[in-house]
C-alpha cells in the first residue's frame, strides 16, 4: 500500500512543481485529479472545497477510484459515458447523481476533461469538476428555483434545503433519509452551471500549466504533439501496465524505429527511467562486446517481419552487463498489416526458469492482445492498438 501511495506521489510531483497543491487549493472550484496511466485510476488531488461538499477526508479519497461517490441510483447509463470519455480520451458534461460520505444523495455536473503532455502528446492525468445542481433541485414534483439573488427555501415533508456560502460551489444539502429528492429523473444542469464548470475546468488547466513549467514537463489542455508522433491511449497504457513481464513495443512505420511503450520490469531490469527510454532505438542497451552477427540477424528479420528469438549480452544503465534472451515478434491487424513489434526480454535468471521459452512468449503476446479493451481494434481491418 506504501508503494501504492508513494507512485500516486510521484505521479503529481513530476509533473507539476511543489507549489501547484496550494495554488490549486485555493480555488473555489470542487474538483479531482486522476492519473488514467496507474492501475485503477485513483484520485491523486482533491481539492478543499471537493472534500468539503463531499463529507470525506484527503485520506479517505487520495489513491481511491471515483466510483467511490456513485450509490444505488447513480445511473449506470452515464457512468458508462463517463468510462467511454475516459478511453476515448475527450471532455465529457453531464448530470450525475452522486453521493456524500453520510449517504446523502445529491445532483451534480459532472465536467471531466484530460490533460495532455505537450512534448508528445500522452494523456497524462484528468481533471473533474463537480458542480451541484441548484436552480432546478425537484422535491415531489416541487422545484426549487432561484429568485434574484436570493434563494426561496422550501419544506416538503422532512426534506429541506440549505444553501451554503458562494464561494463553497452553493452545495444544496437534504436530510440523512433524503426523502423526497427525485433520484430517477436526471436532473439537468443550468446554462450558467455548465458555464461555470467549463470556465473551472480553464482556470485548473491554467494552474497546471504554469506550475509544469518549472519541471520542464509542460501541460496543456489540448493535444498538442508534432505530427507522426505515436501515442498509445491510457486504457490499453493500463492494461499493458497489468502484464508484468519484462518488455518494450516499437514502431517501425516511425523513423528508427522508436520505442512507444516500456513495462516497468524492463526498466527494473535495465535500470533507465521511462523518459530515458521512450523514442530511443533499441540499440542503446548494446555495448562494445554485443555481438555484431546477432544484430544483424536482429535486422534481417525486423526487414522481413518475422519473429525471432536470439540471446544477447546487452548494457544496464549502470554499464553492467547481463545476458539477454531477446524474443521480437511483429504485432498485425487482422489484414495482415504490421501495426508494431513486441520485445520480450529475459535476464539469464528469468531464462532458467522457462522451460518453454517459445511458447512463454507466446503466451505473453497473446495477454497483451487479448488482455486489452482495445483488442477490438486489433481484428478490425485497418485499426491499430497504436493511435495515431
Amino acid at each position: 500500500m506504501d508503494s501504492y501511495l508513494a507512485l500516486i506521489e510521484q505521479s503529481f510531483n513530476t509533473s507539476y512543481s511543489i507549489w501547484a497543491r496550494e495554488a490549486l487549493d485555493e480555488l473555489p472550484e470542487c474538483f479531482t485529479i486522476t492519473d488514467p496511466c496507474i492501475s485503477g485510476h485513483p484520485i491523486i488531488f482533491a481539492s478543499s472545497a471537493f472534500l468539503k461538499m463531499s463529507g470525506y477526508s484527503k485520506d479517505e479519497v487520495i489513491g481511491r477510484n471515483g466510483r467511490i461517490f456513485q450509490g444505488p441510483e447513480t445511473n449506470r447509463r452515464s457512468v458508462m459515458e463517463i468510462r467511454e470519455a475516459i478511453r476515448e480520451e475527450r471532455a465529457l458534461q453531464i448530470s450525475l447523481l452522486n453521493y456524500r460520505k453520510d449517504g446523502t444523495p445529491f445532483w451534480m455536473l459532472f465536467h471531466i476533461s484530460p490533460v495532455f503532455a505537450k512534448e508528445d502528446g500522452r494523456v497524462i492525468h484528468f481533471v473533474a469538476v463537480q458542480v451541484p445542481i441548484l436552480s432546478r433541485q425537484r422535491l415531489n414534483g416541487l422545484s426549487l428555483s432561484e429568485e434574484g439573488s436570493g434563494f426561496k427555501e422550501i419544506v416538503f415533508g422532512s426534506c429541506r434545503r440549505e444553501v451554503c456560502s458562494m464561494d463553497m460551489c452553493r452545495v444544496s444539502a437534504l436530510d440523512s433519509d433524503s426523502r423526497g429528492l427525485n433520484t430517477e429523473e436526471p436532473c439537468e444542469a443550468s446554462e450558467a452551471e455548465k458555464r461555470r464548470a467549463a470556465s473551472a475546468i480553464n482556470n485548473i488547466l491554467s494552474v497546471l500549466t504554469q506550475y509544469s513549467e518549472s519541471t520542464g514537463k509542460l501541460v496543456c489542455g489540448k493535444r498538442c504533439s508534432s505530427p507522426g508522433a505515436t501515442l498509445i491511449s491510457s486504457s490499453l497504457n493500463i492494461s499493458l501496465g497489468r502484464i508484468k513481464q519484462s518488455f518494450v513495443l516499437t514502431d517501425p512505420h516511425l523513423p528508427d524505429m522508436p520505442i512507444v511503450y516500456a513495462s516497468d520490469a524492463f526498466l527494473k531490469l535495465t535500470g533507465y527511467a521511462r523518459d530515458e527510454v521512450l523514442g530511443r532505438n533499441c540499440r542503446f542497451l548494446s555495448g562494445v562486446e554485443t555481438d555484431s552477427s546477432v544484430l544483424e540477424k536482429i535486422r534481417e528479420s525486423i526487414q522481413a517481419e518475422q519473429a525471432c528469438t536470439v540471446r544477447i549480452l546487452n548494457y544496464r544503465k549502470n554499464k553492467s552487463t547481463f545476458w539477454n534472451l531477446l524474443h521480437i515478434s511483429p504485432v498485425r491487424n487482422a489484414t495482415g498489416k504490421l501495426l508494431g513489434l513486441e520485445h520480450g526480454c529475459c535476464s539469464a535468471a528469468q531464462l532458467y526458469q522457462t522451460t518453454s521459452t517459445k511458447n512463454h512468449f507466446n503466451v505473453f503476446l497473446d495477454s497483451i492482445l487479448c488482455g486489452c479493451p482495445n483488442r477490438r481494434r486489433v481484428s478490425e481491418p485497418g485499426k491499430s492498438w497504436i493511435e495515431p
